[in-house]
This record gives structure tokens, C-alpha cells and sequence, in this order.
């Protein structure tokens, strides 16, 4: 490189010389984050003009280097100037400038070649900060064809080029107009008014089956209108011949009327009128809705404090981590507690309990939760994590399920939201949940429906996964083919 071009270093400046807005006497600085396929002005700063050198002035055909990088993926990044730019570089960046204008669009080319990439980076490889120097980059070899060859490559890489720009926005609108049908589809199955229209809408969409969820975004989305149908009761066969939701209802709050009486668990202060109207409107006549304080016992978990350093009584416990959307990771080196006096009785975790996470930086991820196994014993949890104990144990499945499908999520962004903008989940706003609630056997019929359909949707995208990756492999090794041709 060095026979070919002049390696120049950038500016260096002080904290207190540089300016975020534009100034007399200074002039634009780009730093590495200036430096994406083309070189960008975004977030640039302001440095007095006394600082440069004029070679530092960035000119036609220059190519901008980042030269050091916490990333070794970012050490030689590199971008050439289409036109002359008002702007200079700072020190972690340099220029090569090529010595002839016929070398330019050359170099400018070999500069985002996978050969360039894998010299900068071997060559900048240090411990923390990775580096590149003016020595390394005057040694980089670089393969120089004849100069009409030279014309010849880039005329030919830019004709590719743009005909990859074509092929990605021509896939980026048929995408787009697919995840659309997509949507509209699937849509009309929520929306049926009776069981008819419901069999006539997924008879339509059944029919199109293969075409429509050929991507991981449609197959997730089918995944959301499965858990969506399953709560509005539209998934399964209603049995005259179940126990009523209203006699569930009534045999729960008994049950857990004499929890509390024996002192098995804490009476709560009594919950204001909740917003039932929606869940209601969208339920059939034969179930009912009811809070989750009515089915039951909603309890948060244990602060971390100095005093809970793990000492002589220590047990394992849950963190937000742990719970993902209708799952537990491995939990398998979980830290620890010190529990004291009844803490255990009152904290430990039963297999059938529900853990809600109460608060999430994303409006998504808000209250998502999954149901414990039991695979750790005399485990507890962290206090960002609820439980959520139902009184009747059968009840855990369908409760998560709903937790976790889009009417329920919606639930509870609707409750957790503050003034503030930010989303948290209290005990009592969990307990004021409202659940749409079918009979007993019907929530099994539900859940085990909701389990067959979600395990083949799983197969499909294993599928979509193998297909894709086989186009991969045979994209390659079509390319490898023609490169060494």
C-alpha cells in the first residue's frame, strides 16, 4: 500500500477545544462512526481550523480508516470520499490518499474487500484496544492488474453492486407485502364474529398455507394468533357437559377463604373496581371473568441486601433472567440468599406457581412469565419477580397461557404504565388482572390444543431454518466456484 498511497494520520485535539455546533473558524471532524458504506455526517464535532494541517483536509477519492477499535471487526473500517468534503479526521482515524487518480477508485474498491479486512484486522490485533499504524498499512499488500484491467473490475463491481441494490429492495417490498397478506389473513381469523366465519377464514388462509409462512416473522405471528384465538374461546369445543366457570370461581374463593383462615397465606387489602369490560366483550357466554386475586394468592419476592449475603442458611433463588416468555433458561448455578426465622415457608417456590416479571426496560418483555417446575428444591425469588400461587393447581397452564398471549400482555401494559412513560407491574396491579375463565376441562382442552399447534409450528421454522441454510451452503458454493474459475 505504501508504493500506492500516502498513509495520513488524523487530528488530535483536546476536550475542551472541540464544539458540538458549527463555529467560525472550525471546521467538521469525522470520527469512526462517520465511516459506514459511504462516509456519513452524523453526530459530527467542531474543531478549530489552528489545529489542522491541510493535508488533514479530507479530498476527493481520499479513503477514511478507523484505525483504533475496543472491536477488532471495526479496526480498518474504511469508506472513500465520492467528492471533495469540508471535513477532517481525528487521530483514531486516517486517510490513505492514493498517489494517482487512477489508482482511486482501485483502492477505493480493494478497501472493502474480504482480503483488505483480513490484513487490517490481523494486523491491528492487540490486548484491549485494537491498533493499526502507519507501518501496517504502508505494508499491506495489495494485488495491482494492469490499469485498464483496474477500470475494467470497478466498472464490472459497480454494475454488480447495483444489481444487488435492485434485488435487495425488490425482496425488501416483496417481503413487506407479504408480511402484510400475512397480517390481513390472520387477522380475519380474530375478528370472526361465529364459529362459521372462523372455519370459512382459516379454510381461505389453509389454503395458502405453504406460500404464507415461509418466513420466522409469519411463523411467529401465527404463534401469537393461536395463543389469541385459545383465549377468546375460538380454538377448541365447548362440552355442555363441563362444570361451570361460575362454580370453578366459587369453589376457588372458598378455598381460598380457608387458606386464609387456617393462616396459610395473608389476607390482602381489597382490591378497587377493576376494567373487566374488554375481556368480557371478547369471552363467550359460558365463561366468566374473573381477577387473578380471585384465583389466586399474588406475592412478591425478597430484596437484595447486604444482610442476604449467604451465610449459614442459604438457599437458591430466581432472577428476572430466569423467566423468560413460557420458559425457564437452565437455572442450573443459581446464586443464593440467607433466609431467616419462616422466610423458607413463606418464599419457597411450589412446582405450579407462576413467576411475573414486574417490570422491563422494553414495553414487550413487560410482565412476562413462565410456570415453576420444581427442578430446583427449596428455591425462592428475587423481588422484580411475583408469584403468582393459584389456588387451584389444574388452573396454572391456562393462567400462564393468557398471561402470555397478546390480550393479556396488552392487559398488563395497560396496567403497568406509569406518568412517567416507564412500564412496572406491583402486586396489586397483577392481582387486578382480569382473565377471561372457560370451565376446568375446557382450559385443559385449551392448553393441550395450544401445545400440539405450537409444537408444529416449531417444525415449521426447523424446516425453514434447514431449507435456508441449505440455500446458504449452495449460495457459497456457487460463488467459491466462479471465484476460482
Amino acid at each position: 500500500m505504501g508504493e500506492l498511497a500516502e498513509v495520513i494520520r488524523g487530528v488530535t485535539y483536546k476536550k475542551h477545544q472541540v464544539s458540538e455546533q458549527p463555529r467560525d473558524e472550525h471546521v467538521a471532524l469525522l470520527r469512526a462512526n462517520n465511516i459506514q458504506e459511504t462516509i456519513t455526517d452524523e453526530s459530527v464535532v467542531y474543531v478549530p481550523l489552528e489545529l489542522i494541517n491541510k493535508r488533514q483536509l479530507i479530498t476527493e477519492g481520499d479513503i477514511l480508516i478507523a484505525m483504533s477499535s475496543g472491536s477488532a471487526n471495526l479496526v480498518g473500517k474504511a469508506a472513500q470520499a465520492s467528492s471533495e468534503i469540508h471535513a477532517t479526521f481525528g487521530a483514531f482515524c486516517a486517510v490513505i490518499r492514493p498517489l494517482g487518480k487512477k489508482l482511486s477508485l482501485y483502492l477505493g474498491f480493494f478497501t472493502t474487500t474480504p482480503t483488505y479486512r483480513q490484513q487490517a484486522q490481523a494486523s491491528g490485533k492487540g490486548i484491549g484496544i485494537n491498533n493499526l499504524n502507519k507501518k501496517a498499512l504502508d505494508n499491506l499488500l495489495v494485488p495491482v492488474p494492469p490499469i485498464e484491467e483496474q477500470h475494467r473490475i470497478v466498472q464490472k463491481v459497480d454494475e454488480l453492486m447495483a444489481l444487488c441494490d435492485r434485488l435487495e429492495q425488490q425482496t425488501s417490498d416483496q417481503l413487506e407485502a407479504h408480511e402484510t397478506l400475512v397480517d390481513t389473513l390472520l387477522g380475519t381469523l380474530t375478528q370472526s364474529e361465529n364459529a362459521t366465519e372462523l372455519a370459512d377464514n382459516w379454510a381461505r388462509l389453509a389454503t395458502h398455507f405453504d406460500t404464507l409462512f415461509t418466513t420466522e416473522q409469519s411463523i411467529e405471528k401465527l404463534k401469537q394468533t393461536i395463543l389469541q384465538l385459545a383465549v377468546m374461546g375460538r380454538l377448541v369445543e365447548q362440552d355442555a357437559g363441563d362444570e361451570p366457570a361460575t362454580k370453578l370461581v366459587e369453589r376457588v374463593k372458598a378455598d381460598k377463604a380457608l387458606l386464609i383462615k387456617n393462616k396459610e397465606i395473608k389476607a390482602q387489602a381489597k382490591l378497587k373496581s377493576t376494567h373487566q369490560e374488554e375481556t368480557s366483550r371478547k369471552m363467550p357466554g359460558h365463561w366468566v371473568s374473573a381477577t387473578l386475586d380471585d384465583l389466586s394468592h399474588v406475592q412478591g419476592g425478597i430484596q437484595k441486601q447486604p444482610k442476604r449475603r449467604p451465610q449459614e442458611h442459604r438457599y437458591p433463588y430466581l432472577r428476572v433472567a430466569d423467566v423468560q416468555r413460557g420458559f425457564l433458561m437452565a437455572c442450573s448455578d443459581l446464586p443464593e440468599f440467607e433466609l431467616f426465622n419462616d422466610e423458607l415457608r413463606q418464599y419457597r417456590l411450589k412446582e405450579g406457581d407462576i413467576l411475573v416479571v414486574e417490570g422491563n426496560g422494553s414495553a414487550e418483555e413487560i410482565g412476562r412469565c413462565a410456570i415453576w417446575d420444581g427442578r430446583v428444591p427449596n428455591c425462592v425469588y428475587q423481588n422484580h419477580l411475583m408469584r403468582v400461587r393459584p389456588i387451584v393447581t389444574n388452573t396454572s397452564d391456562y393462567i400462564a397461557l393468557y398471561l402470555n398471549s397478546p390480550l393479556g400482555i396488552n392487559e398488563m401494559k395497560r396496567l403497568a404504565v406509569t406518568s412517567s412513560g416507564l412500564y412496572n407491574l406491583s402486586v396489586g396491579k397483577i392481582r387486578s388482572i382480569p382473565v377471561p375463565l372457560p370451565p376446568l376441562h375446557e382450559q385443559i382442552r385449551i392448553v393441550q390444543k395450544v401445545d400440539e399447534l405450537m409444537a408444529l409450528c416449531d417444525k415449521l421454522k426447523e424446516r425453514l431454518n434447514q431449507a435456508n441454510a441449505t440455500r446458504s451452503q449452495l449460495a457459497e458454493s456457487v460463488v467459491e466456484g466462479a471465484l476460482s474459475a
